[in-house]
């Protein structure tokens, strides 16, 4: 019970978190014009980084489900809401191991976002007058942001999502319960949280070797983060 109360305070905490960072009324950096250019510049580098990813036919749902509902530039305060709304009942239905899942995924979307918010402000402050990224600025401003334990941990959420949803693959009984909740969930208003479980579990029931696809990309985000705070002039060589 104790530890089913601890993973409740921390969903709920996390979701109360991301819905602060992500009010433009409470966080005002969310109107930063570098915004919107940061993440979809960071989105197309991380799909050139999985291009070998994606031209695997095993591999390419996996890689695409990250893509698009895990580290991208994809808005996640719908799915966020909808957990918060249906928090109770995930208690009651869920294992705990893949409501601790969902929760690193939450972990990671608010700390990406954070990261974000940090680097849109750096830019403005080194480049008030550009309106394109590129490579050079973008590690300048990362550098400048810092934090590399909290650039590490973001890493490990990464890791710690796939993993987790590769071992929810193999819960019995899951696949079934998704199943069986697809249209009571469209009835009450709960498409992106459902389709978030239902688009996970199909990709990581394809891959394989879950293991291995995760510690190629820790690998290659380790190796970006350890260029770009060395200052290397390029630090995504061999990875776009």
């Amino acid at each position: 019970m104790a530890r089913t109360n601890d993973l409740s305070a921390r969903l709920g905490g996390l979701l109360a978190r991301h819905q602060a960072l992500t009010d433009p009324r409470r966080e005002p950096r969310n109107r930063l014009r570098w915004l919107t250019e940061l993440r979809s510049w960071q989105a197309r580098r991380l799909e050139a980084s999985f291009d070998r990813f994606l031209r695997d036919p095993q591999r390419r749902p996996a890689a695409q489900f990250f893509l698009s509902d895990v580290y991208n530039d994809h808005d996640f305060s719908r799915r966020d809401a909808d957990i918060a709304r249906v928090l109770p009942m995930m208690q009651r239905l869920l294992p705990a191991a893949l409501l601790a899942t969902v929760a690193d995924a939450i972990e990671l979307g608010l700390l990406t976002h954070a990261f974000d918010l940090r680097m849109a402000q750096a830019l403005q402050r080194l480049a008030p007058r550009r309106k394109r990224l590129d490579a050079a600025l973008y590690a300048q401003a990362y550098r400048d942001c810092g934090l590399p334990r909290l650039r590490a941990h973001q890493i490990d959420l990464i890791a710690r999502v796939g993993l987790g949803l590769g071992r929810a693959v193999r819960l019995p009984g899951i696949s079934t319960l998704l199943k069986l909740s697809r249209g009571p969930a469209k009835a009450a208003g709960l498409s992106e949280l459902q389709g978030f479980l239902e688009r996970g579990f199909a990709a990581f029931g394809q891959l394989g070797d879950v293991r291995e696809f995760i510690a190629e990309i820790e690998a290659d985000e380790r190796e970006v983060a350890r260029r770009l705070f060395a200052g290397e002039a390029r630090p995504f060589a061999g990875m776009e």
